[in-house]
């Protein structure tokens, strides 16, 4: 199998270190010198493009499959667009020109899109409702990759990934010194959103179709705050509720929102399709970064 990883970071590194260890041809595609250092690294082959510069894709090979998982580097709604929307339809028009197209696609996705439902669980039959700018940009590139990458004779798939924590992403210090607000966390580990797309491709399942990829259990904060915190053996942070928090003044209208939006996702669907988590909830998922801590503080 061979696959083109566009935007190959944090997952894309991961995605491509598991694709290689199964003995797949995986290429890389970066824009800076250090990324495709990294890239080398998994033993895929970097390659310098830029999704937002179309003609650059010509450096990469012909490819079975193409995943997606550029960032737009945590800015605005404009930026969001350029790179998921404007960059994801200029690659699909690329690929799809070619005389040996690829025939699938698998775009990255975020759980961003559900607005909030107070709580409920949501899954892939929910109705989006994105709250904010940045969020009805992803809700855009999903219409994008499914309907019109088949318009252009390529499948997609959009694997719509929850929180993302793992190594240099486990943010332990802001749960285990607080104060924390009251709320939902539905998270995935690092590992499993890279296995989840690979289980995809190596699988074939799950074309044309939204899937959420989210571990076992969501969890309020303040309980995961509570399990840190006697995990590495320190008293339990400071709670807030959402009303003392909002009552703060300094938040953003954005930010506002983020703390207002709650809900539960579900992986029913990921496990129907046959996924095996590496981490099935984050009990196993920050086992190491738990360890750490408590070595640290010896």
């Amino acid at each position: 199998m061979r696959v083109a990883v566009l935007g190959c970071g944090y997952v894309g590194l991961e995605l491509a270190r598991q694709l290689v260890a199964e003995g797949h041809d995986v290429w890389g595609i970066r824009r800076s010198d250090h990324g495709l250092e990294a890239v080398a690294e998994t033993g895929a082959h970097p390659v310098r493009a830029d999704v937002t510069e179309p003609a650059s894709l010509e450096s990469v090979p012909d490819v079975d499959h193409v995943v997606f998982a550029a960032s737009s580097g945590g800015r605005g709604a404009d930026a969001a667009r350029t790179v998921f929307v404007d960059g994801l339809r200029s690659a699909i028009d690329h690929f799809a020109a070619r005389d040996d197209a690829p025939d699938r696609l698998v775009y990255t996705s975020s759980t961003g899109v559900y607005g909030d439902h107070d709580g409920a669980f949501v899954d892939e039959s929910t109705p989006l409702d994105p709250t904010t700018d940045k969020t009805r940009v992803l809700a855009e590139a999903e219409r994008v990759a499914r309907e019109y990458a088949a318009e252009r004779g390529i499948e997609g798939t959009v694997a719509r990934f929850a929180g993302l924590y793992g190594p240099d992403r486990y943010r332990l210090s802001r749960y285990i010194e607080g104060p924390v607000t009251a709320g939902y966390l539905n998270m995935v580990h690092r590992d499993d959103a890279a296995g989840a797309v690979r289980f995809f491709l190596e699988t074939d399942r799950a074309r044309d179709e939204v899937v959420l990829v989210v571990d076992d259990e969501p969890v309020s904060k303040h309980d995961f705050a509570d399990y840190l915190a006697d995990a590495c053996g320190v008293r339990s942070p400071e709670k807030r509720s959402k009303q003392e928090r909002l009552e703060e003044g300094d938040l953003s209208e954005a930010a506002k929102r983020r703390i207002l939006t709650s809900k539960r996702c579900s992986n029913d669907r990921l496990r129907e399709l046959g996924y095996d988590f590496y981490y099935p909830t984050y009990r196993e998922g920050y086992r190491d970064a738990i360890n750490a801590y408590r070595a640290s503080s010896e």
